[in-house]
């Protein structure tokens, strides 16, 4: 009988027996799994880069706190992005162990960092829209630049401090206690709290965009009932509305991406999962790239500012790349007239 099989063995604090998670039999299901990850990861980190070089290169977009937000999103899409492939990839294909148990847990808490890092942005993007519709006219004075980067480094100092958690002592090793049968090391309490954690910022997601879509809803009926009066304050709350829209988008990519991953972790406490039940979460595992990829396509399409900034952005390299390619031409007349002469 296969030792990887029994839950005594399945929870030792060894790295010798990370082989133990490895559940990917066959050359076919790694290939797989490496082909997804380098795919989704590279346009994951090409397109957030992106993202992030259009908020910074214009001074209208990084001014204003929502892009802020949208940029710490693409920020932890990037590091989410690098991380997960580079240990994803190392253990699950090339089956490496040639690290410790601190490297391991290390890795994991970059990953949890950047993705917790990743849903509290979208928290906090969703608390910018409900201020600036519910209260317009105070928007500017409560939604400071200097509160947004306040709140950004609040954020990302929270993340990632409970993502050291385990790295700091709470780690079934250290704890003897029980450990989790999807990821080595890690305990099940602290599985069971972090998921916690992540459905609390779903939840409060959920309810201010709830409320944003039913103050936008409000907008919308009362800009159709009063077309004449067309000046700036509808023209903010179009704007509004727009942007609303297109974070409600993310949301929902988001959450169809991460709920198979979620309940299987949660299945996974109340349960012993099958190898099967396994590799599905392994494979699972990568629509959080997908997630990632499809962030960055949504802005580009439904922000007119970044669409305006990434169309500037292709028409000067168009021009560069015209230039580049007229210059040999004209350098080589240059030429055959000067020796004509």
């Amino acid at each position: 009988m296969d030792i990887c099989k029994t839950p005594e063995n399945a929870s030792k604090c060894s790295v010798n027996n990370m082989e133990c998670f490895m559940v990917l039999s066959t050359q076919a299901q790694k290939i797989s799994i490496a082909t997804l990850c380098g795919l989704f990861g590279t346009l994951c980190i090409f397109e957030n880069s992106l993202v992030l070089y259009l908020i910074f290169s214009s001074p209208g977009t990084r001014r204003k706190p929502s892009y802020l937000f949208i940029s710490s999103l693409a920020l932890a899409d990037i590091l989410a992005s690098i991380i997960f492939v580079c240990s994803f990839v190392n253990f699950h294909v090339f089956n490496g162990t040639d690290f410790s148990k601190e490297m391991f847990l290390l890795q994991l808490g970059g990953v949890n960092t950047s993705f917790s890092a990743s849903l509290s942005s979208l928290l906090l993007t969703a608390l910018d829209r409900y201020i600036s519709i519910s209260r317009p006219s105070e928007y500017k004075l409560l939604m400071t630049r200097k509160r947004a980067w306040i709140a950004l480094g609040v954020l990302w100092v929270t993340c990632a401090t409970i993502a050291s958690l385990p790295i700091l002592g709470w780690n079934c090793c250290m704890l003897n206690s029980t450990c989790s049968e999807l990821f080595p090391f890690v305990d099940d309490n602290y599985l069971s709290s972090w998921l916690c954690f992540i459905m609390v910022l779903l939840g409060c997601i959920v309810y201010a965009y709830a409320h944003v879509l039913w103050r936008a809803h409000q907008h919308v009926a009362y800009m159709e009932k009063h077309q004449v009066q067309v000046g700036k304050q509808n023209t903010r709350m179009r704007m509004d509305v727009m942007l609303a829209k297109t974070l409600v988008m993310v949301l929902t990519v988001l959450v169809l991406c991460w709920s198979p991953v979620l309940v299987l972790m949660i299945y996974s406490i109340f349960a012993r999962l099958s190898n099967h039940l396994r590799k599905v979460f392994a494979f699972c595992s990568t629509l959080c790239l997908l997630n990632s990829m499809v962030n960055p396509i949504i802005y580009a399409l439904r922000s007119k500012e970044l669409y305006s900034s990434l169309r500037m952005v292709f028409s000067r390299f168009r021009r560069q790349l015209k230039a580049s390619e007229e210059s040999p031409e004209a350098e080589s007349t240059h030429k055959s007239s000067m020796i004509e002469t």
